[in-house]
């Protein structure tokens, strides 16, 4: 499935849209993390749960549990937060 990729992680990727595999967002992480080394650690903290500033999107909804089931037609974007002052 298409994967859009945030600007701050195009450096792991080298591109703003890749393809990965998955039953499950956890699943599809599982597979960039594969595909590009250390991508998913910065999405998912060491408890395995989301970071406070990534958002995950599947076919335009707002989701948040990596248990989210997938098909292979879906598409999920990732969108990182800036913060800062």
């Amino acid at each position: 499935m298409k994967v859009r990729i945030p600007s701050p992680l195009v450096s792991y990727t080298h591109k703003r849209e890749v393809d990965a595999e998955g039953r499950t967002l956890g699943e599809l992480l599982g597979d960039l993390d594969q595909r590009y080394p250390g991508l998913r650690f910065r999405m998912i903290d060491e408890q395995g749960a989301l970071r406070p500033h990534m958002r995950m999107f599947v076919n335009g909804e707002q989701v948040r549990e990596l248990s989210i089931q997938l098909r292979s037609s879906d598409e999920v974007q990732f969108i990182q937060a800036l913060s800062g002052g």
